[in-house]
């Protein structure tokens, strides 16, 4: 019988990467795709020492920062680094968000952009 700490690592193991293809951050006409494990409450307490606040009142430079630490490639190996932080501020606003709320909330731009329509749908 394993112990609860053991079932719930190994349950953090099996979950499933979420991924968002990016077309800006392609190259020669294929998506740039990357992948996202969950952020964590240890992820969540490393952004908010240096982003104060950050839950309540997310930053630029906190998603961006969010992006970098959690992207990774098809092989888990990651994308970037803080050295790409200068780059990454570059980008637009819209695809910074778009990136980060797949990395933030676990769910696909096509998932989010459903829960939306369900969302505006149930209001109407």
């Amino acid at each position: 019988m394993s112990s609860l700490r053991e079932r719930i690592a190994a349950n953090r193991a099996a979950r499933e990467r979420k991924s968002v293809e990016v077309d800006e951050w392609g190259e020669d006409g294929v998506p740039l795709t990357i992948y996202f494990t969950e952020v964590t409450a240890r992820d969540v307490d490393r952004i908010q020492r240096k982003h104060k606040d950050f839950l309540a009142n997310p930053t630029i430079a906190g998603m961006v920062e969010v992006i970098i630490n959690k992207a990774e490639d098809a092989e888990g190996e990651k994308m970037f680094t803080l050295e790409d932080k200068p780059v990454l501020m570059g980008e637009p606003l819209g695809l910074i968000a778009n990136v980060f709320g797949v990395a933030f909330s676990g769910l696909s731009i096509e998932e989010q952009e459903k829960n939306s329509e369900a969302t505006h749908s149930d209001a109407t």
